[in-house]
């Protein structure tokens, strides 16, 4: 694509979450400090909120990879499960054998045996889930009753919950006062400031290999920002799709233009200003069309 363009060893703005890439601007790393000292009380449940795009996956693998080494972690990346399911899940991720032959009431003794033998060892056990707001209501309840395994010191198992606010409006339900309640810890990710998302522009670029002049200049990153909203992962969008049109035409300097193209091709960006001539959304794929045929040229030259 455009990598060799620019002088890049790999792209900079993809959407796949990747640690390698992690910045820790202010809201990052206060929520990464507030999961820290929440597991480190070793109760109840613990909640980090955030809009769509704004990072949780990144933060929960960094979690993952920073965790202190006492910690073990069953981790479920795709909550959607019935209670039986989710048993049968947390069961394997913290290695009891056979957990999808076993009857329900079994299972649950095994997990309870589980997660002694554990505690006797000396390891805290921490339970993970991303997205969580896709829990069915039967798995909520569920997922409570689990904290109720406890020593006469201390929780057998911890919960942290990586959602987005359809959770909040869920738990603020009657039926649910009682998980709420154990809700002891609490973050809401906020989204990026205006410095921030060109501090996280550069950093990606530096990433990624990238030694040349600004490509993307202040006044640039302050737009993006603005039609971002600040959330990453549409400014991850929007600079992919600026890189590209840049390539496409043969640039080493990116332009508000592209940046308008973009806008025009990404949904749940703001354009915050009109203009007649604002290219339109085909200005894109004419250059993806561009980078795809000179891509295709050249590996049949080599050929």
């Amino acid at each position: 694509m455009y990598l060799y363009h620019f002088g890049l060893r790999e792209l900079p703005f993809t959407l796949t979450p990747n640690t390698n890439f992690y910045l820790g601007l202010e809201p990052h790393n206060e929520a990464l400090a507030v999961l820290m000292t929440a597991l480190k009380t070793g109760e109840g449940f613990i909640k980090v909120i955030g809009e769509v795009g704004t990072g949780k996956t990144l933060l929960c693998r960094k979690l993952l990879n920073e965790i202190p080494e006492h910690f073990v972690t069953a981790y479920i990346p795709n909550p959607y499960l019935s209670p039986d399911e989710l048993r049968r899940a947390v069961a394997v991720e913290l290695g009891v054998k056979q957990a999808q032959r076993m009857s329900t009431q079994l299972l649950t003794q095994r997990i309870q045996q589980r997660l002694l033998e554990l505690h006797i060892k000396g390891h805290s056990v921490v339970l993970i889930l991303d997205e969580a707001q896709a829990l069915p209501a039967e798995s909520l309840e569920a997922l409570r009753l689990f904290t109720n395994l406890e020593t006469e010191t201390r929780k057998l198992l911890q919960v942290v919950l990586f959602a987005q606010p359809e959770l909040d409006q869920r738990l603020s339900e009657t039926k649910f006062r009682q998980l709420r309640q154990r809700i002891t810890f609490s973050y809401q990710l906020r989204a990026m400031t205006g410095g921030e998302v060109e501090q996280y522009i550069q950093h990606r670029l530096q990433v990624s290999g990238y030694k040349g002049a600004a490509l993307f200049s202040t006044r640039l990153c302050k737009k993006i920002a603005r039609a971002s909203q600040g959330i990453p992962r549409l400014v991850n969008i929007l600079c992919h799709k600026m890189l590209m049109l840049s390539y496409g035409q043969g640039l080493y300097q990116i332009t508000v233009q592209h940046l308008k193209a973009s806008i025009n091709d990404t949904e749940d960006t703001k354009l915050f200003w009109y203009s007649p001539r604002v290219i339109t959304a085909s200005t894109i794929f004419s250059a993806i069309i561009v980078v795809v045929l000179s891509a295709h040229f050249i590996l049949g030259g080599q050929g």
